[in-house]
């Protein structure tokens, strides 16, 4: 009995065993059809003009004292949120600099890499510094506007879903796209 139990083991072992080798497969992402790069001027009561992407949604953020010139911006399809806040500047301009660059510095604990990218426009007076933060973090996106005087814009750009970026990596690039068009054709009334 005990050599049919063992045969039959062997035998089970040896019929088990194939060359092929299972692998895993790495997780799939739905495919994110973008449509095409169209936009449109934004403008209200605020200091300035907003080139949004047609898929963007412009909302008014209020606070105690009624409207504010802070904006919500929907992303739509790539389902985010830009966050603008909008200062009439008090302080030096340096001490509205220190802040937008310290909140980038707090991502570097998840940040692979942070790229940042001056734009000027002197025509317009519009000074920007845009920050791309690579790696699985909260914010990919941070940027601030100045006319160096007395205005400054601050944009952070939020992802309703974990921080991965390699999942993230299309809707990012085609998100780029915008912002840096947004910044381009930014105007200060």
């Amino acid at each position: 009995m005990k050599k049919l139990i063992s045969s039959i083991l062997v035998l089970t072992a040896l019929i088990s065993c194939d060359e092929e080798s299972f692998i895993p497969k790495p997780p799939t992402y739905l495919r994110l059809e973008l449509p095409d790069h169209k936009y449109r001027t934004y403008e209200d009561d605020c200091p300035y003009i907003l080139a949004v992407p047609e898929l963007f949604k412009v909302k008014q953020v209020s606070d105690a004292n009624g409207m504010t010139c802070h904006k919500d911006i929907e992303m739509g399809d790539l389902n985010g949120m830009i966050h603008l806040s909008f200062i009439k500047m008090k302080e030096p301009l340096s001490a509205y600099v220190n802040f937008a660059n310290d909140k980038v510095d707090e991502h570097k604990i998840k940040a692979t890499t942070i790229n940042d990218m001056k734009i000027i426009n002197d025509s317009n007076k519009v000074y920007c510094t845009m920050f791309e933060l690579q790696g699985d973090v909260a914010s990919p996106f941070q940027f601030y506007l100045t006319d160096s005087t007395s205005k400054f814009v601050s944009g952070v750009v939020y992802f309703n879903s974990t921080p991965n970026y390699d999942s993230l990596k299309p809707s990012l690039d085609y998100l780029k796209t915008d912002l840096e068009y947004m910044i381009n054709n930014f105007q200060w009334k």
